[in-house]
């Protein structure tokens, strides 16, 4: 039998919390080039009304995920998260199987809803890797992880399309649902979880959501980056729901799941390309001032999507938006691992994380309804602004917040 010791069992949880959320945002990602194609099955709908539904049920999901985020990282902090892990990866499974036997827009709707529960797998794993990793190396160990489910990403909406037109959207449901399940049973036999209760003798082994959100507000930059959280995804996921049916007006209908899946998967392979270099750097140069820096340049690089012409200059912008998006889930934990005690760090994710996914509400509810009263392009130039005014208020709270200190340092150098 061999024994492993701490740095060893941590590089081990990371390798294969790796595999899972592969598995995970691989099979997850295999329905979404389709969801609005499949609502289109359910009956004789117009246009406009399955755009307004599919970013309606795509949405939906992160009601409840909204809800349960800070609970689920609240019980990780006291409880572990290897347990939940597995019950998130167990219901997600579930969810997926029964959405191939939905037969309305409102059961899909009800079960998209119910999956909410369970979605927070990649950032309870995050958590997880996280607590276990120096604060110096966080932003390359966390890009490093990003790559599993960046991996999956690419992959997944491809091998979803083929295997969707090959033998139905019902059936590739059902197919995910065991591709899901397997990343419960990777973290049930692989995970060896370490408990770290505090890091420095002046932390404190637990604490209370009223000290958790004391500390965040106290600390303005960590505010900020967990605001700006919102705004993201509110950008990010209003071109997610629509799409597929973006890719059918530049393409025509013709293999559209396959060419939708590729659309999906360039960001994927940008993302996939960058992710560690971001986190890599951003340890060296800082991780605010990274995440200033890509907010920037995705905001640049969605305002010519609303001028594409044909699919393949859809895919390059989407290759080049996965570049910047890249860096900014891992810098953002990063900062997050830099700035919360390692007994609040759970919780403190998970606000995080449900503030994400309110954005992921909002993003593809305004998406679907933008596209539907002004066009595609209306999107995209919401998208850009919302993207570029994140990184012009980063950049304040930062100067401001640097100003502060140096203030206070010199103050007391005065005394």
């Amino acid at each position: 039998m061999v024994i492993l010791n701490q740095e060893q069992r941590a590089r081990r949880n990371l390798w294969i919390m790796w595999f899972a959320n592969f598995f995970i945002a691989g099979s997850i990602t295999m329905v979404l080039p389709f969801l609005s194609l499949y609502i289109e099955e359910f009956g004789d709908y117009s246009a406009s009304y399955v755009q307004t539904w599919s970013g309606w049920v795509f949405g939906i999901t992160f009601v409840t995920a909204f809800i349960f985020s800070p609970i689920w990282g609240k019980i990780g902090d006291r409880y572990g998260r290897k347990n939940i892990l597995i019950l998130s990866a167990s219901g997600l499974a579930l969810s997926v199987l029964l959405m191939g036997f939905a037969d309305s827009v409102w059961e899909l709707f009800f079960l998209r809803l119910f999956m909410g529960v369970f979605t927070g797998f990649i950032p309870m794993s995050q958590a997880l890797i996280s607590t276990q990793t120096p604060k110096n190396i966080a932003g390359q160990v966390l890009g490093t992880l990003q790559t599993g489910s960046i991996t999956g990403s690419l992959l997944g909406p491809m091998l979803g399309g083929w295997i969707a037109d090959v033998i139905g959207y019902s059936t590739t449901f059902q197919f995910v649902s065991i591709t899901v399940g397997i990343s419960a049973v990777i973290v049930f036999l692989g995970i060896h979880e370490q408990r770290i209760e505090k890091e420095d003798e002046k932390e404190q082994t637990s604490y209370n959501s009223k000290e958790v959100l004391a500390h965040i507000v106290k600390k303005p930059v960590l505010m900020m980056v967990m605001i700006i959280s919102l705004f993201v995804q509110i950008a990010h996921f209003s071109i997610q729901p629509i799409l597929s049916l973006f890719v059918g007006e530049l393409h025509g209908p013709e293999n559209l799941a396959l060419f939708s899946g590729i659309a999906f998967s360039a960001a994927g392979l940008g993302n996939l390309m960058m992710a560690r270099r971001w986190g890599r750097i951003a340890d060296q140069k800082g991780y605010v001032k990274i995440l200033i820096f890509l907010l920037f340049m995705a905001g640049l690089v969605y305002i010519p999507a609303a001028f594409v012409t044909n699919i393949w200059q859809l895919v390059l912008l989407r290759f080049l938006l996965g570049v910047s998006i890249g860096g900014i889930i891992p810098v953002r934990t990063a900062y997050i691992r830099q700035e919360a005690p390692v007994a609040m760090q759970g919780e403190v994710l998970g606000y995080n994380t449900s503030i994400r996914f309110l954005g992921n509400i909002i993003g593809p509810a305004m998406g679907g309804m933008l596209s539907g009263a002004f066009g595609f392009s209306a999107v995209f130039f919401v998208t850009s602004s919302l993207l570029l005014a994140c990184g012009v208020f980063m950049l304040i709270t930062l100067h401001k917040s640097s100003a502060g200190v140096r203030y206070h340092r010199n103050a007391s150098y005065s005394k």
